[in-house]
C-alpha cells in the first residue's frame, strides 16, 4: 500500500473531532473542498468509508471509529519526529471563563497538543473580570470570556454561547416547592439574568447551592441538589435540559469574546485552533 498522506489523516481527525469539514479547514488554513478531497483520497486508499456526511453534520462510520486510534498514533508519531530537533519552546498562557469549561476540556487540550506538541500551555479558569485583569497585568496572553459589562476594551466576538436549565436525569420538582437553584452567587451576571427571568415568568425559586464554575454547578445538578443554568456545552453527562419539562423561561445567548496580546504566528495559530474547537 502507498504511504499514507499524514496531512490527510490529520484532516480526518479534525473533521471527526469537530464534526465539520468547514471547521477542520479553518484549523488547517485551507478550504472545505480541499479537506473533502484529501479525505476522499484517504478513503480510496484504505478502501473504507471513514466518515458519514450529511448536509449539517459529519460523524464517524464504523470503519472510521476503528481507524481513529491508529490515526491519532500516526499523527502524534509524525509530529514528534518532525519536532525532534526543535529547541525553542513557546508558551501560551490563556484564560477561559469558568462558565464555558465542561466535560469537553480534554478534547480542547488534545486539539492544541495535536497542533503543536512542543507548545507550553498554561491555562487559567476563572471569572471574566479576574481573567481580564490577569491579561492586563501581562500574566495571560489571551482570554476567552463572556462579554464584559465594560465594553471599552476592543475584542473579537468568536461565537454566541447558549444557556439552558439542567437537572439530573429523572429528577422531579416536588409539588408546591420553589425551584431549587445552583448558582455562582449574587455577583454572577448569569445568575442575575436567570432570577430576573424566573421572576418575570412567575416561577418561585430559592438558592440552595453556590459554587464557582460550570463543573461545580454541574456536579450539584448531577447530585440532584438543584437545577443549574449552564452553557449547553458545559452540561455534564447525567444531566438533561429541563426547560420544557418545567416550563422555565428561555435565557438569551451570551457573546463570547476573545482578547489577545499575541503577535507571533505560532501561538496565534494555536489559539485559533482552540477557539475553533470551542465553536
Amino acid at each position: 500500500m502507498k504511504a499514507m498522506d499524514v496531512d490527510a489523516v490529520r484532516a480526518f481527525l479534525l473533521a471527526a473531532d469537530l464534526h465539520s469539514f468547514t471547521r477542520a479547514a479553518d484549523v488547517l488554513g485551507t478550504t472545505q473542498s480541499a479537506v473533502s478531497l484529501k479525505l476522499q483520497r484517504l478513503e480510496g486508499q484504505l478502501g473504507r468509508r471513514l466518515l458519514e456526511r450529511t448536509p449539517r453534520h459529519v460523524r464517524l462510520s464504523v470503519e472510521g471509529l476503528a481507524f481513529l486510534g491508529v490515526a491519532r498514533d500516526l499523527v502524534s508519531s509524525h509530529d514528534r519526529a518532525a519536532a525532534a530537533f526543535e529547541t525553542e519552546q513557546r508558551r501560551l498562557a490563556i484564560g477561559i471563563n469558568q462558565q464555558l469549561v465542561g466535560s469537553e476540556l480534554p478534547l480542547l487540550l488534545r486539539q492544541i497538543r495535536d497542533h503543536d506538541p512542543n507548545l507550553l500551555v498554561e491555562m487559567r479558569i476563572g471569572g471574566t473580570k479576574e481573567l481580564m485583569q490577569g491579561q492586563e497585568r501581562g500574566e495571560l496572553d489571551a482570554v476567552l470570556v463572556l462579554r464584559p459589562e465594560d465594553r471599552g476594551k476592543r475584542g473579537k466576538v468568536v461565537f454566541a454561547e447558549s444557556f439552558s436549565w439542567f437537572a439530573a436525569a429523572g429528577w422531579e420538582l416536588r409539588t408546591g416547592q420553589p425551584l431549587p437553584l445552583a448558582t455562582q452567587g449574587e455577583s454572577c451576571r448569569i445568575r442575575i439574568e436567570a432570577v430576573r427571568a424566573l421572576d418575570r415568568a412567575g416561577v418561585a425559586w430559592r438558592e440552595v447551592f453556590v459554587g464557582k464554575g460550570a463543573a461545580i454547578l454541574g456536579a450539584a445538578a448531577v447530585a440532584g441538589l438543584a437545577v443549574a443554568l449552564l452553557a449547553r456545552r458545559a452540561a455534564p453527562p447525567g444531566t438533561v435540559d429541563v426547560s420544557g419539562i418545567l416550563s422555565l423561561p428561555a435565557i438569551r445567548s451570551q457573546d463570547v469574546m476573545l482578547y489577545s496580546n499575541l503577535s507571533d504566528r505560532r501561538t496565534r495559530d494555536a489559539l485559533r485552533v482552540l477557539t475553533l474547537a470551542f465553536q
